[in-house]
């Protein structure tokens, strides 16, 4: 299984386009110690011809260009794309599915509810149906594992399985619209394994870390976490206001290497990283503290073999 990081960052990207934070102003004057990052996606193989997405950023495009492997290869009109694993209904997980309405035949693997949001109350991803079987969505639940199959049904030899993290869905979705909907399958986290029963996790926005999620994070052979917050009130510290980390669904990076420091298999990176995050800046001691923990802070165009 080959997996590449196509993007690293939290929503808004980094440098965030309407953020003067330390960082974001050291990255554009040029003095920043670190790297830019596109908003975070994921992109798998098993054989090297069908490529999954987990999510769809809305800095797919250019993700997607930057990548050779997921360039068309055969044909006027083709492509390597074969489905789009979508672990919420967050706008910086979904809203790239609009960039790939060009008619190329996809799968959509979502809850149910998710799909609902999506395909009934928005009425821009009708962009995905203009013919028939442009796009098929299938309905996932909540631990129990499904094959990922390209638009004709065929097997690629990779496995999923999904993993409730949260009750929490975007803001944008109406109140009604949440009464209708099941708490489990608002946020999930993916588990990924492939022929070679190598096994990847998937966790890009993670509120809370209880035994039962340990021990399956345990069992990965890699492990891309959250890292999107350094600390719980690290918005309020710069805006002077809003929201904590937790509330926002998201356990902060300084908390989750004591949580996490048990977990010992996995080669552990941290991905979904916010802008502000201090950790970003390689001269940090922020940046030297995951480091000296065993943890490596997720760059785009990363890829690794499993």
């Amino acid at each position: 299984m080959r997996v590449r990081i196509l993007g690293s960052a939290a929503g808004g990207a980094f440098p965030q386009w309407n953020c003067a934070c330390s960082n974001c102003r050291s990255v554009r004057a040029g003095t920043f110690h670190g790297k830019p990052r596109s908003q975070t996606q994921i992109a798998m193989t098993e054989d090297g011809r069908s490529w999954f997405f987990l999510g769809a950023s809305p800095d797919l495009r250019a993700q997607i260009e930057s990548t050779p492997d997921l360039h068309p290869r055969d044909g006027v009109r083709q492509s390597s794309i074969a489905g789009i694993v979508l672990a919420s209904a967050d706008l910086d997980h979904v809203l790239g599915l609009l960039l790939l309405r060009e008619l190329q035949p996809l799968r959509v693997y979502a809850t149910a509810s998710v799909r609902r949001i999506l395909r009934e109350d928005n009425s821009m991803f009708g962009m995905l149906h203009r013919i028939p079987d442009q796009a098929k969505w299938i309905d996932l639940d909540s631990g129990k594992e499904f094959s990922l199959c390209d638009a004709q049904g065929e097997d690629s030899g990779l496995c999923c399985r999904a993993w409730s993290l949260d009750s929490h869905y975007p803001p944008y979705v109406s109140t009604e619209r949440q009464m209708q909907l099941s708490p489990g399958e608002a946020s999930l986290g993916l588990f990924i394994h492939s022929t070679s029963n190598s096994r990847f996790g998937y966790m890009p926005a993670v509120p809370r870390i209880d035994d039962g999620l340990l021990q399956e994070l345990d069992a990965c052979d890699v492990l891309l976490f959250d890292g999107t917050f350094w600390r719980d009130d690290e918005l309020i510290r710069i805006q002077c206001g809003g929201q904590t980390a937790r509330q926002m669904g998201h356990i902060p990076v300084e908390s989750a290497l004591v949580k996490l420091a048990a977990v010992r298999r996995p080669r552990k990176i941290f991905i979904h990283i916010n802008n502000t995050n201090p950790m970003l800046d390689e001269a940090s001691p922020e940046h030297r503290q995951v480091r000296d923990a065993g943890w490596e802070i997720a760059e785009d165009g990363w890829q690794f073999d499993l």
